[in-house]
């Protein structure tokens, strides 16, 4: 579930997004992004499924897997804007959450939402992979794997 303050709760803001707010559209989801001036800048997000999507408890299932995606996303996010997703898709064609982050994520990096990878949070230093420990060599073995027996240290 997104935090109540990340969301869009006034219908005026959901339509302010809507109707000013740039389109970027891939598969069952479109999403709006208008740029807000929060201090500190921050984003807002709100989900929106129209009865095209199917009935109510089919509407709010797929509400409910673009909320958890947005959750996911949001750390890797560009702060200070308003995104209205539109799920435009039915059940059939927004089959999961990994559908749902998959969809969400080419939106946000064509429309240049992604922070720089080195200023995402748990991002791994320049020039270092994330599994390896510093003063490591590349092409050492990990330190959890054993010589085979007879293969000892001499």
């Amino acid at each position: 579930m997104v935090a109540r303050a990340l969301r869009l709760r006034r219908e005026a803001e959901v339509r302010q997004a809507r109707s000013r707010g740039r389109s970027w559209a891939d598969g069952p989801l479109v999403v709006r992004v208008l740029p807000n001036a929060l201090d500190p800048a921050q984003n807002r997000y709100a989900v929106v499924a129209g009865k095209k999507v199917g009935k109510a408890v089919q509407r709010n299932r797929c509400k409910r897997l673009v909320r958890e995606a947005i959750r996911h996303l949001h750390p890797q996010l560009r702060p200070g804007h308003d995104l209205v997703v539109v799920v435009r898709g039915t059940v059939e064609e927004l089959t999961g959450l990994a559908v749902a982050e998959a969809s969400l994520g080419r939106i946000a990096r064509r429309a240049n939402l992604l922070l720089p990878p080195a200023a995402q949070p748990g991002a791994a230093p320049p020039g270092r992979s994330p599994g390896r420990p510093p003063g490591r060599p590349a092409d050492a073995p990990p330190s959890d794997v054993r010589p085979a027996p007879g293969e000892g240290v001499a």
